[in-house]
């Protein structure tokens, strides 16, 4: 009976993507087993020696991702020496890719692990923002990044979204005058809060057109300027008290208040 072959698995980053691939390779041999030992981060030549020394030991074969040219050449160099079978999973393609772009590869070890890292941190933010969205939630006001609070239709939704798609956990809370806001709202650091303020008749004229897109008419008490006027008068009540700063989003676009906020966010950071 054959043993089971070891498979040195090494990579300049964390080396899940080449262990991926040799445990699907070795699945398809039903039954069958394999000693795999992983070695991430290397990235000089003293390491690849090691790995050689071991290899050439055990009777080891090496499944490698690495994108440097030069500590790919030596590995190959050394393997070739003392006789042991490796696999470059990267390399190839990336030679390929190169000719095909015309253009110098970046290079850089655990690209592919930051990109997915960049994209959970995107899909949690959205997440977020759909689960506290509209005050649902006041406990998410301490957990989020930014905190949006305005009366109904000054685009605090697409605002809280956009933002996520940045990597931002945003909250946001409506304004009621016959609600009062959470308590949480008055307990969370006042450089994470934003009102967004708007002209009465620039919000007459969404919630009128609001309206008419619903089927309703556009004369109902939540269109009328004397009640936004009110809602306006509570607004400047409430974030007065927050001492938040305010944004005027009578005129701008969701992107120009995002930047606005982003450049603010970082700032601060």
């Amino acid at each position: 009976m054959v043993n089971d072959p070891i498979i040195y698995i090494v990579s300049d980053s964390v080396g899940e993507t080449a262990e991926l691939v040799t445990k699907a390779a070795v699945s398809q041999f039903n039954g069958s087993h394999a000693v795999i030992k992983r070695f991430p981060y290397v990235e000089d030549l003293f390491h690849i020696d090691e790995v050689i020394d071991l290899a050439k030991s055990e009777r080891g074969i090496i499944v490698y991702t690495l994108v440097k040219p030069e500590i790919r050449k030596y590995m190959h160099q050394r393997a070739v020496e003392e006789n042991i079978v490796i696999f470059d999973l990267i390399g190839p393609l990336m030679d390929q890719l190169q000719s095909m772009y015309g253009k110098e590869p970046l290079l850089e070890p655990g690209l592919v692990r930051k990109l997915d890292e960049e994209y959970f941190k995107k899909v949690e933010a959205i997440e977020f923002a759909v689960k506290y969205d509209d005050g649902r939630d006041p406990r998410g006001l301490l957990k989020a990044d930014i905190v949006l609070i305005g009366v109904s239709r000054t685009s605090k939704t697409p605002l809280s979204q956009y933002l996520a798609h940045k990597r931002l956990k945003v909250a946001n809370v409506p304004l009621v005058p016959e609600v009062d806001p959470p308590e949480e709202l008055f307990s969370i650091p006042l450089e994470k809060c934003y009102g967004l303020k708007i002209s009465p008749e620039k919000l007459n004229q969404i919630r009128r057109e609001r309206l008419r897109s619903l089927g309703l008419n556009d004369q109902a008490s939540y269109a009328d300027v004397e009640r936004i006027k009110t809602e306006m008068a509570y607004f400047e009540k409430v974030t007065s008290k927050i001492g938040c700063e305010i944004i005027d989003v009578t005129n701008k676009a969701v992107e120009e208040t995002a930047n606005i906020i982003m450049s603010k966010f970082r700032n601060r950071k």
